[in-house]
């Protein structure tokens, strides 16, 4: 069995009045893993950081630009049994401004901007779900040991 990394995760959120929405995409039926409820996600390409790939994938699953880009202090992981590996996956947050226009890929045909408990509860994986945990720890709680790096965009 290997240990690869080859996606990333990017949760992108919105703020206004001290409260975060999270941005989650309904996948297309002719997706793997089709009609699941996830952030934006996509596959390393070539000679392409974890970084470069998460805005790129911001840029065609989203048309969003990001407002702030940090690194996660969390890295998500899932098993393959097709192929016999376990995936990690670094994670990141983005954040955009209140009125940013989203325009989904056909990756996906539907979008929503929540809560982050109706975020959680929407997406398939523990992990996902973690994510959003720790970046609502981050940016609401005064009180966080986390520590996020940004990375200019």
């Amino acid at each position: 069995m290997n240990i690869i990394s080859n996606l990333i995760e990017a949760h992108i959120f919105r703020e206004k009045n001290g409260e975060l929405e999270f941005l989650i995409l309904k996948r297309s039926p002719e997706q793997y893993y089709p009609n699941i409820w996830q952030m934006v996600s996509g596959k390393i390409k070539e000679n392409e950081t974890a970084y470069q790939t998460a805005l790129r994938e911001i840029k065609e699953e989203t048309n969003l630009i990001p407002e702030k880009f940090w690194v996660a202090p969390t890295v998500n992981s899932f098993y393959a049994p097709d192929k016999d590996y376990i995936c990690l996956l670094p994670v990141f947050a983005v954040k955009v401004k209140f009125d940013s226009e989203v325009v989904i890929s056909d990756e996906h045909v539907e979008y929503r901007w929540l809560k982050p408990e109706k975020a959680k509860q929407l997406f398939a994986w523990d992990g996902q779900r973690k994510s959003v945990d720790v970046i609502i720890d981050y940016f609401l709680n005064k009180n966080s040991f986390l520590n996020f790096i940004e990375i200019e965009t």
